[in-house]
């Protein structure tokens, strides 16, 4: 397999007054095209700034970020915004919907921005996510309408909406009831395994753990390895590591 994302020695400093913060300390890590990857660690580890880096709504202090072959230090504003609408689906913590627009429209707003398709071909995809999502009744509520798992499902659906090659995400299930939850990520592993979409969230949640290939596991800024979901699942669930357990750095 050849990498989709290449993070090398990443360092991410954020000055707070006098304080210099290290949110990531000479984090490295590769990920394959089609893998199916959850990033695990306590709060302030360093998860969702390494997702926002690979997203490429944030930049790095020091290190070599690298998305889709691209070294994104590299890039221009328009290219950075080319590379977000055409190779990457985010599906934000806070849902980051437009609250004007309706359910509908938030789906379609991407597919609006590419002009690739036609109203037609838009209107039939949009409405063959949010029946996937199980909103496809709701798309003419706006966002102030809908409960947080709700808004959660519309999210997920904007971001698939483009057929993206990567799709990061920020705690995906954390708004979600069990029965929503479980739908969701059999979407996404559907999606991953059919269209060979790259997925990497971030999680403290153990059925996405489960759902992975690997689990890599921050700590302090730090990538401690990455290990199979079942290893990974016993260390959040503060288990004895299995004694076959093999735990390597990316």
């Amino acid at each position: 397999m050849s990498a989709i994302v290449t993070i090398q020695d990443v360092v991410k400093e954020y000055n707070l007054g006098a304080t210099v913060v290290q949110a990531l300390r000479g984090v490295s890590l590769t990920v394959d095209k089609g893998e199916f990857i959850s990033i695990a660690g306590p709060s302030g580890s360093g998860k969702t700034t390494l997702l926002n880096l690979i997203g490429c709504v944030d930049t790095a202090t020091r290190g070599r970020v690298e998305v889709a072959g691209k070294n994104t230090a590299e890039l221009s504003e328009r290219e950075l915004t080319d590379l977000r609408l055409n190779t990457i689906g985010f599906i934000f913590q806070s849902f980051n919907l437009v609250s004007v627009l309706t359910v509908f429209q938030n789906v379609e707003f991407p597919l609006l921005l590419q002009n690739k398709l036609n109203a037609k071909e838009r209107k039939a995809r949009v409405e063959a996510l949010l029946e996937q999502v199980g909103l496809l009744t709701h798309q003419k509520h706006r966002p102030n309408e809908l409960s947080g798992g709700q808004r959660q499902r519309v999210a997920i659906a904007r971001a698939l909406v483009t057929d993206p090659l990567i799709v990061l995400a920020d705690e995906p299930t954390a708004n979600l009831d069990s029965e929503t939850g479980q739908a969701i990520l059999d979407l996404m592993k559907s999606l991953n395994q059919q269209k060979g979409t790259t997925f990497i969230f971030s999680t403290h949640d153990h059925r996405v753990m489960r759902y992975a290939n690997a689990v890599v596991r921050l700590a302090d800024g730090k990538v401690l390895g990455r290990e199979s979901p079942e290893d990974a699942v016993a260390h959040a669930m503060g288990l004895e590591t299995p004694k076959h357990a093999e735990v390597r750095t990316p």
